[in-house]
């Protein structure tokens, strides 16, 4: 800055040329500079005058001039100075308003120490409590429903819930009925016609045997009248083609009993495996026409109705269900990326009005849905009373311990994907390329980049545009 007496300018205090806008700053410090210039080339215009003035310098002997007083020269060094320091305070100024948009307060920041120490790996998440077996009843065939229980009421296993009249199934069931008796009936006339043609081929064997018995006999008489010589040979040879005719109607009808028994005892097995299909068919239809009195299957309470009172329903519609108040599990959804750590089997910790409640994976689902996978956490130690269907509660995994890791704490916007961090050396704040490992709900392992003891940023700083370096103001 120039003094006054010089500028013909008034000399602004500081705090008034530090709001100043830089182009009046500029402006100033310009004609400043141009009024100090013309100073001096008017001093050094007076002394070439003053030597061009005729004297009598070749009559006396030239002396040294007198150096001007430095009181008279004090002026041109102050108007120097003043224009270096307004030159040094116009580059600060310059320097300032170039920064300006990276200075932050500290009071916006969160900033963390990096440190060495036991490391756990956890994830975290929010769920509801679930009826771990809450079946669902549903009708089993077309027909009209008529409940006896409502819901909310509390039932034991076997208790008659509702009750569904289906003339369909019943019509069915007395044809399937009368078809087995028909069946029946059949079978049994079968095994009499059976037993009628075994009697037969045993009685045709029988006969043969017979006329084997009277042809031998016949034999021996005509062996007697022909050493007698009573008889021609011609009887005598007719006498043995008898007995050897007999013999072979005999085998005939031998095998022909046994293939005849063959197939009367395939044709039973044939009756009496359609009889027993068709007894199957009406079996089942029993089972059917007994399922229409619908019955709890667990001990608990009737969740809800599925169909109003005498509705008319359709097959597997709907028709009641009811909760085992005494299984209860929690289901909770976590982000994809911890969907290949969560193994069932894990231990877990169940936060519930407050107090943690120890748990046990029982099921991870292999399916993705909105880049969340869903699993299942029951109560290990017992579970605890008053528990409600849909109640919220938090639940805690504990995926991976490991001592001396170099962690900090974790930021909202901190995850395994960041590669940069500000790390804070005094007011400045220095962009840093780092590279982090695992994460938990609260801290973050530091691989690469960091050491222990730094100080980091851990709150948002996406405002700040990835600049290099922030200056933190207090």
């Amino acid at each position: 800055m120039c003094p006054t007496s010089l500028s013909g300018v008034r000399r602004p205090d500081t705090p008034r040329l530090l709001t100043c806008d830089h182009k009046s700053l500029i402006h100033i410090t310009i004609v400043s500079w141009h009024r100090v210039c013309t100073l001096l080339d008017m001093n050094i215009a007076e002394l070439k005058r003053a030597a061009s003035v005729r004297g009598t310098e070749k009559q006396d002997t030239a002396i040294a001039a007198p150096g001007r007083p430095w009181h008279k020269r004090r002026w041109v060094y102050v108007s120097i100075g003043g224009c270096i320091l307004l030159v040094l305070l116009v580059g600060w100024l310059i320097r300032a308003w170039s920064n300006s948009n990276h200075i932050i307060a500290a009071d916006r920041l969160h900033i963390v120490a990096v440190a060495s120490g036991h490391f756990v790996r956890d994830v975290a998440a929010q769920g509801t409590v679930i009826a771990a077996v809450n079946p669902t009843l549903f009708a089993i065939a077309p027909g009209t429903v008529s409940y006896s229980v409502r819901a909310g009421d509390t039932v034991t296993k076997g208790q008659p819930l509702a009750t569904l009249d289906s003339p369909e199934l019943n019509n069915e069931y007395q044809r399937e009925q009368a078809t087995l008796d028909s069946l029946n009936a059949a079978l049994s006339r079968q095994e009499i016609e059976i037993r009628r043609q075994l009697l037969t081929s045993k009685q045709q064997a029988d006969l043969a045997q017979v006329a084997i018995t009277a042809a031998e006999r016949e034999l021996k008489r005509a062996q007697w009248a022909w050493d007698q010589r009573a008889m021609s040979e011609r009887d005598y040879r007719r006498s043995i083609d008898d007995v050897a005719t007999a013999k072979l109607n005999f085998e005939h009808a031998r095998d022909t009993a046994g293939l005849e028994r063959d197939s009367v005892v395939l044709d039973l097995k044939t009756r009496t495996l359609e009889r027993d299909r068709q007894a199957l068919v009406v079996e089942n239809l029993k089972r059917r026409i007994a399922a229409l009195n619908v019955r709890s299957p667990v001990n608990g309470m009737v969740a809800n109705l599925g169909q109003a009172e005498k509705a008319r329903i359709a097959e597997s519609a709907p028709i009641v269900t009811v909760v085992d108040l005494t299984a209860f599990e929690l289901e909770f959804l976590v982000a994809e990326t911890y969907a290949r750590d969560i193994k069932s089997g894990m231990s877990a910790e169940i936060t519930l009005d407050g107090r943690i409640q120890p748990g046990i994976v029982t099921a991870i689902s292999p399916e993705v849905r909105q880049n969340q996978v869903t699993g299942r956490v029951r109560f290990s130690g017992g579970q605890p009373p008053g528990l409600r269907q849909n109640e919220r509660a938090s639940v805690r995994i504990v995926l991976d311990e490991r001592d001396h890791v170099l962690k900090f704490e974790r930021g909202s916007v901190i995850d395994e994907g960041t590669h940069d961090v500000y790390v804070v050396h005094g007011d400045h704040a220095v962009r840093t390329s780092v590279q982090l490992g695992a994460a938990s709900v609260a801290e973050i392992e530091a691989l690469h980049g960091l050491a222990a003891g730094d100080r980091i940023i851990v709150s948002d700083t996406r405002d700040f545009n990835d600049a290099p370096d922030l200056l933190i103001a207090n």
